[in-house]
């Protein structure tokens, strides 16, 4: 199975967006709380999945036009541990704390 069919197999695609189908258990109160509790869930694994699709997708690229391993920041090459540790990464490790030290 490849990440197209993990996200399809849970929603419909529109315009390359997948949106998540909510499960129809019943019209029941106790079963439109398994609903909603299934659909959260899935929702939250959705978005993991289709960021970690995207970063993967962004790799690709770079290693396609010759920028796999610099920095998008700093320009810099990335450490080789890094890119062990997380193969998508697009920044170096100064950099990327420099970013999640001002959110």
């Amino acid at each position: 199975m490849n990440e197209m069919e993990d996200l399809t197999g849970s929603g419909r695609s529109s315009a390359g967006k997948y949106q998540l189908m909510p499960p129809d258990y019943g019209s029941d109160e106790d079963e439109n709380s398994a609903e909603v509790a299934a659909f959260t869930t899935d929702l939250s694994v959705k978005e993991v999945l289709e960021s970690s699709l995207r970063d993967v997708r962004s790799a690709l690229a770079r290693l396609e036009d010759g920028t796999y391993g610099i920095c998008k920041y700093c320009g810099q090459p990335i450490d080789e541990r890094r890119l062990l540790a997380r193969p998508a990464s697009s920044s170096c490790v100064n950099c990327k704390e420099s970013i999640k030290s001002r959110v």
